[in-house]
């Protein structure tokens, strides 16, 4: 019997939020095809990003949580991501391949500087 594999569901990282739309906004993602949960980060053009932890510029700051599977692989496209006020899965967050512990423990903090808490 094949295994198969169910990608993440939109909002599936939520643990809470705050009343109403507080938590999430409207934006951009540039570029990628991403998961729900995908940690974001904002571009010079403040255009969300996945994050890039070994980057010198912007793009290295965790600021966001993807709500929705978003394919951006042919042009930038509308996206609802979390940025404030909100609680999420540890389990449940995309991470870039690779990020070291320290790395992810500098996005942690940036993100709940952010008031997103990850449990």
């Amino acid at each position: 019997m094949a295994m198969i594999t169910e990608p993440r569901w939109t909002g599936e990282h939520v643990v809470s939020e705050a009343n109403g739309q507080r938590s999430r906004e409207q934006g951009i993602l540039a570029a990628g095809k991403h998961a729900a949960g995908t940690v974001l980060a904002k571009n010079a053009d403040g255009d969300f990003v996945a994050l890039a932890p070994g980057a010198n510029d912007a793009t290295k700051t965790a600021a966001a949580i993807l709500y929705a599977p978003t394919d951006a692989s042919e042009g930038p496209v509308p996206c609802v991501v979390h940025a404030r006020d909100c609680e999420v899965h540890d389990e449940c967050l995309a991470w870039p391949d690779g990020i070291t512990d320290a790395q992810k423990t500098t996005a942690l903090k940036a993100l709940d500087g952010a008031g997103i808490v990850v449990r």
